[in-house]
């Protein structure tokens, strides 16, 4: 009994190990590109898989959206300004036969890619343009991404900036800015504010002078508001008719 079990069991072991090298399993997220004898004969899954051991190899990919996150990349402004940026990449594979046999590691190309077509695109705006239009800089990013990583497989999916850092100085300087410009919007929106005031003063004069009496009775509004407000001054207006009156007596006692 003994010798038949000793004969047996390499045999066990042998059957058992083509059993493991030949049966795979793949989850649903994940798809097994095929090489028989080193050519492309497939890709399988999700679920059991069959290989002839020694003579079909698998290369394992994984379908689920990546997210790469671009390190920091120094970057010059069109206006010259040096500044940080970093970023976040989303993509995933849509086909595995061209991400395994098209690109030697996508994972490293993408980023590759990534960092380049980063600094590129930026480089092209001003800084200006960096802070306050994102969402118009993040879809030329992807677009130029998407179609440079199509012949891969590949779909990039999204791509957002994180962070645009500048240096202290840039910052007071920017603030410089900011405030000048406040103080410049505050300037014209007085200027306006006198332009529009001259004008209803210069409508206002001409609907006064067609009528001496409403001239009179301005004054005696004026003198109102101010007895109102309990000043120690009294101001009298004089009658410009009882002016004239007098003067024309004057002219005619000399005559």
């Amino acid at each position: 009994m003994i010798p038949q079990i000793a004969f047996y069991l390499p045999l066990i072991v042998l059957l058992l190990l083509f059993l493991a090298s030949a049966i795979k399993v793949l989850r649903e997220y994940e798809r097994g590109v095929i090489f028989t004898l080193g050519r492309f004969t497939g890709v399988k899954g999700p679920g059991l898989i069959l290989l002839v051991p020694m003579v079909q190899q698998m290369v394992r990919t994984d379908l689920r959206v990546v997210v790469f996150d671009v390190p920091p990349q120094d970057v010059i402004s069109h206006d010259n300004v040096s500044v940080r940026v970093n970023a976040v990449i989303y993509f995933r594979i849509m086909d595995p036969e061209r991400a395994i046999i098209q690109v030697e590691d996508f994972l490293g190309a993408t980023s590759q890619l990534a960092q380049t077509t980063l600094r590129s695109v930026l480089g092209k705006h001003e800084l200006d343009t960096m802070l306050a239009e994102r969402d118009r800089l993040n879809s030329d990013i992807q677009e130029i991404l998407d179609t440079r990583t199509d012949p891969w497989g590949i779909k990039v999916a999204n791509v957002e900036i994180k962070d645009v850092d500048i240096n202290e100085t840039m910052v007071r300087a920017i603030a410089r800015q900011a405030e000048a410009e406040r103080e410049r919007r505050a300037k014209v929106i007085n200027a306006e504010g006198e332009q529009q005031a001259a004008a209803k003063l210069l409508e206002a004069a001409v609907i006064l002078s067609k009528r001496p009496e409403a001239m009179q009775l301005r004054y005696l509004s004026s003198l109102n508001v101010i007895a109102a407000e309990k000043n120690s001054t009294i101001v009298f207006p004089f009658p410009i008719e009882f002016g004239r009156f007098l003067k024309g007596r004057g002219e005619e006692g000399k005559g």
